[in-house]
Parts: C-alpha cells; structure tokens; sequence
C-alpha cells in the first residue's frame, strides 16, 4: 500500500470528537481576507489570501493527548516510521503520559506533518497554507500589517533568536490583532506546504530535495532582503520533511470560512 493511501486510511479510520462538526469553533479566530506580498513571491507580486478562520493558540500537549487517545496508531510505540522519525513525541512519559498540568498547557512538539495533518482533520480543520499563516502572522498587538514596521522586525529576530518564550505554556508572547496568540516566539509550526518555496521535490513524500540549489538565488529574489525574521522562517521549513520532529516545532490548524 502507498504510504498516501495508507495516511488517509488512518486518518478517516479515526473517530472524529463531537465539536467537529458546525460553524466557526470559538477556538478560531476569524481572518479577514486580503493580500500580501510574500518573502519569494516566485513571479508574483501580490497574493489574494481568502478568508479563514485559525487557531488562536497552538495545539498543546492536551490537545493532543485527546488525539492519541482516539487514535492508536499516532501514539509514540505505535506510528509508523514512514510517518514519523524516532523523537516522534519523544518528551512525553508514555504513550498516554502528556506531563503535568503545566506541561500540558504547553504546545505539543515533536510531531511529524503527517501527525499534524491528521490532528487538523481529526478535529474538522486543515493545516494553514504558509500563504494564510505568513499573512495573519504580519499583525502586531494592534495592526493587522506590521511586517514593514522596523520596530516590529527586530522584535520578532530578537524572539526568534532568544529562547524567552520558548518551552512555556500558549499565551506566553502575544495577542495579535486577530485575536492570535504566539504565532512568533513560542514555537516554529508546520504549515500545509511548508516546503513548496524553497524546494522543487515533494519531501513529504520522496525525501528528494534540492533546495540547497536555490537558497542563494532565493535571498536575491526576496521581495524584502531586510526581513531577517522571514528568512529565518522560510529557511527553517525549507529544511524539513514530512517525518521531521523537533523540539521546538508544533502546529495550530486553519478551517474554510
């Protein structure tokens, strides 16, 4: 069986939780549509980004223990490598062992785009286009559009390269003027095409990248070489596949409106 056919087999196999169904979860925050020049805009100057509705927090490690608990065969003895690497949940006790009450206040990390992508439509959602989650992460505190405000930039390379905020609980930087929480500064998160920039082969599936080819030119066809934060972003999905788990990378999920 290929190893697509076999993830949706999974996937549909789970039991969906009652709150699936219906409008709009009070969870989501609602994002206007609109346009946004992207970091490598690959021939394009400006991109329509429809209106979604998104996460306000990061999926954490309850969240996610509900998922497992549901689903068997994402729990950490129990995933296959095809979908997963080995540190896949690699902080958790066991199976069924999220941490404290503290700890599961926390974003859950080390999971795989596959585990990821699985939660979302467990829980009727989807993972956000980079496209939606690079435009709703451009707000500050209190504008919608920051990401040409000097004073915003810094501060995000500044999160970005401190681990203040980093390993703490959802809510732990700051409230956009979305209503999202951390979307910079807590941990990295998986996007539904996280590596269509950067990268010509499917890594999600093949593991053939050739991205390294590209970097260079990338940074001298970046619509705004000053944008240090995304770069940083951008290089950081680049280098993942569709197995990765690291320390510091979760997800929060997107929904159609």
């Amino acid at each position: 069986m290929r190893a697509s056919t076999l993830f949706l087999a999974l996937t549909l196999a789970l039991p969906r939780p009652a709150a699936a169904a219906g409008a709009r979860p009070p969870e989501m925050a609602r994002i206007a549509g609109g346009t946004y020049t992207p970091l490598f805009a690959n021939g394009r100057r400006e991109v329509a980004v429809r209106g979604f509705a998104l996460d306000r927090h990061a999926v954490t490690r309850a969240d996610f223990l509900a998922f497992v608990a549901a689903g068997p065969q994402w729990r950490r003895t129990r995933v296959r490598r095809a979908f997963a690497d080995a540190g896949y949940l690699g902080a958790w006790a066991g199976d069924l062992s999220a941490g404290s009450a503290a700890e599961a206040r926390r974003p859950v990390t080390q999971v795989s785009w596959f585990a990821a992508r699985a939660y979302c439509a467990w829980r009727g959602k989807r993972l956000p286009t980079t496209d939606e989650w690079e435009y709703a992460a451009r707000a500050s505190e209190t504008a919608r559009d920051a990401s040409r405000d000097p004073r915003f930039v810094a501060r995000l390379l500044a999160m970005y390269t401190s681990r203040e905020g980093r390993r703490g609980a959802v809510e732990s930087t700051f409230r956009n003027a979305w209503g999202v929480w951390d979307l910079h500064g807590l941990v990295w998160e998986w996007t539904d095409d996280f590596n269509g920039t950067l990268v010509s082969g499917d890594s999600r599936a093949t593991g053939g990248r050739d991205h390294q080819l590209f970097c260079a030119a990338g940074v001298i066809g970046a619509t705004d070489p000053g944008n240090y934060p995304a770069f940083l972003r951008y290089g950081y999905r680049a280098a993942l596949e569709g197995r990765t788990v690291g320390e510091g990378l979760g997800f929060r999920c997107a929904q159609d409106l």
